[in-house]
């Protein structure tokens, strides 16, 4: 059987597979992303383009060390109003984060790819646009403090699979997506290569 490796560490992507019945490892990419993604941002590149590039260099960097391995990368992006956002690092940040996304739209780019030997073989960005409601610092507050330190893993600050689905007025889009992996192309293109029923 082929070895599928999924280029992440996190817990809610590898729940998604496992849920799919996919059967991978998972190995975390050692890349600077930030390092990776500031000549995008110079160039002008969006949140879409950025998500996918940050995919493939997680893919291709694990392909390095995992001959004939297919690698599933992925990335996600958020950005308002244009601006690229990044993961906040304290709840503190988190809060306001919210503030800053509160009554506005914003788009969530998750990108996913596959590498083999160091070749991409494919790659898919899925945008979902997001209606955050009108947020108040209280209720921020105690919403933060209800869903605790997990949000901090999250670019948003939330999860939309818990709690944080209190604070949306609207979604437009796949919600693996929003998640962080677009799972039903991923699926379809695992099925074309013959990696999964």
């Amino acid at each position: 059987m082929t070895d599928i490796i999924l280029a992440s560490k996190s817990k809610h992507r590898q729940a998604l597979l496992n849920n799919a019945g996919v059967t991978f490892t998972a190995q975390s990419a050692d890349i600077d992303e930030r390092e990776v993604e500031q000549p995008l941002i110079e160039a002008g590149l969006g949140g879409e383009d950025v998500a996918e590039v940050l995919a493939i260099a997680k893919a291709t960097e694990v392909s390095k060390s995992n001959v004939d391995a297919y690698v599933i990368g992925c990335d996600q992006t958020l950005s308002l109003e244009g601006e690229l956002l990044h993961k906040v690092a304290n709840m503190a940040e988190a809060q306001r984060r919210l503030l800053q996304l509160s009554d506005k739209k914003h788009q969530l780019n998750a990108a996913v790819s596959l590498v083999r030997n160091g070749e991409v073989i494919w790659s898919h960005v899925e945008v979902a646009t997001i209606t955050m409601r009108k947020l108040d610092p209280g209720f921020i507050g105690r919403h933060l403090s209800d869903a605790g330190e997990t949000i901090l893993s999250s670019v948003g600050a939330y999860q939309i699979e818990g709690l944080g689905v209190q604070l949306f007025e609207k979604v437009e889009g796949d919600y693996f997506s929003i998640i962080g992996l677009p799972v039903l192309p991923l699926l379809a293109e695992l099925r074309k290569l013959g990696l999964v029923e």
